[in-house]
């Protein structure tokens, strides 16, 4: 079980050294209110934990959930001792040194030696700043994403108070150009949100052609790579993909979230900007916070005040362990659930029991069970779902439109479908994948 008991002796390693340097202070006796009972608590809490999904096994592929690396886990452990706030240099010193590195590594890996960027909460937040950059350049203007993009930007437009509109999509579940051109023709567009990986399905907008339509129109272009990002690194990508990741250096913005494929703990979020000048859209007063030094507070350039600096302590190391670059051991295992979700959409299209969506772009796959009418289908994705969770084999349910399944056709007064979800996102999915299609042809089997 890859819960890593082993490791807990680097860590105390690892705590010896860092104490030794504070071994200089005077000691002192630390009060710790509730000591003698935090062994009963703890062992509480692993019980209740265990009130969960195994998101760190091979046979759960339903949500974007990848377990951290281990030495990320250490890191954020080690650094909590220490407790740094990311905000200012007086609170997070040596970490805020380590978060600018560190980022400043995710920014060269998409091509920017210069830009202005820090780690946030999530993709979430991430998308807020790139979105409130966006509207402070081009105020009152509209938002575009495609309807495949994921919910935060239109719910992060509302908030922003500025107007969104939403692009139709393909066939493939990516952004439909015609419908982006004619929306760009009727002027007030400010941003396009173009998605490098869409949570549902993982599709790939086209990014050159909206950058050729850039040349016609005057918008920014926003890449929201949270999910896929660091797919950037992989060599397996069909043309398509791999041609909109080689352009997201051309992007006025990027998010990328490093606790989803950067094998980080939630919250890890980054965002990037390829003009450093926005920073000055950040100026703030704060008479008490950023005068300990005349080097940047990373406070001075977010929206966010406090920050774990635990966070980046864990993506430093992380990074410094398993480097951002093509063929290296980090791209691999991105490679891994990559060549294991093309292998899931092999089997399932060449069996009789299930009709793959569109091939997979990056790790995810979705499809349906075989069935006369939509409403059977939907009725047989959700029994299946929850036949396969019974055998420990954990997949999701979404519901997405009719036509990203060939041979599919939409009903009266229903363009939409359920159907079950697969995220293969760990390197292990495929060497698994044999025995996810045995749980699966063997529930198929027995409901026949």
């Amino acid at each position: 079980m890859p819960l890593d008991r082993d490791t807990l002796g680097i860590l105390a390693a690892a705590l010896q050294k860092l104490d030794a340097g504070f071994s200089a202070l005077p000691e002192f006796a630390q009060a710790i209110p509730g000591s003698a009972r935090m062994e009963e608590v703890l062992l509480a809490l692993a019980g209740k934990l265990q009130d969960n999904y195994p998101y760190f096994h091979p046979l759960y592929a339903g949500q974007m959930l990848k377990p951290p690396h281990p030495v990320a886990r250490l890191a954020y452990s080690l650094a909590m001792h220490i407790n740094p706030n990311n905000h200012a240099l007086d609170g997070g010193r040596a970490t805020s040194s380590l978060e600018k590195e560190a980022v400043q590594e995710i920014a060269a890996m998409f091509g920017w030696p210069e830009f202005l960027g820090h780690l946030c909460g999530g993709g979430t937040l991430a998308n807020l700043e790139a979105l409130w950059v966006a509207g402070q350049l081009h105020p009152h203007k509209t938002i575009v994403a495609s309807e495949q993009a994921h919910y935060t930007h239109s719910r992060i437009s509302g908030v922003l108070q500025l107007p969104f509109e939403k692009i139709l999509c393909d066939s493939s579940g990516r952004m439909d150009l015609n419908d982006l051109e004619r929306r760009l023709a009727r002027g007030g567009v400010g941003t396009v949100v173009v998605t490098l990986g869409t949570t549902a399905t993982g599709s790939v907008d086209p990014l050159p052609a909206v950058r050729q339509l850039r040349q016609r129109y005057d918008f920014r272009i926003h890449v929201d790579a949270a999910y896929g990002g660091y797919f950037k690194l992989a060599s397996n990508l069909a043309a398509g993909a791999a041609q909109s990741f080689a352009a997201i250096g051309d992007a006025d913005s990027i998010v990328i979230d490093p606790h989803k494929h950067g094998l980080q703990p939630y919250g890890c979020g980054c965002v990037l900007f390829r003009d450093p000048a926005v920073g000055r859209l950040y100026k703030h007063d704060s008479p008490y916070t950023y005068f300990s030094s005349a080097e940047l507070h990373l406070g001075e350039i977010s929206l966010e005040c406090s920050r774990p600096g635990a966070a980046a302590a864990a993506l430093w190391a992380t990074q410094r362990l398993l480097p951002l670059t093509a063929g290296g051991e980090f791209a691999r295992g991105l490679e891994q659930g990559r060549e294991a979700a093309l292998a899931f959409y092999r089997a399932i299209a060449s069996g009789d029991d299930f009709l793959p969506a569109f091939e997979p772009e990056l790790d995810i796959l979705c499809f349906v069970p075989r069935a006369h009418s939509l409403a059977e289908i939907s009725a047989a994705s959700r029994r299946i779902f929850n036949a396969a969770a019974r055998r420990d084999l954990h997949l999701a349910v979404a519901e997405l439109p009719v036509k990203f399944w060939p041979g599919l056709a939409a009903e009266a007064g229903r363009s939409t479908v359920t159907c079950l979800r697969s995220v293969l996102m760990k390197p292990e999915h495929l060497a698994w994948l044999p025995r996810i299609l045995t749980i699966l042809g063997d529930i198929s089997s027995s409901s026949s």
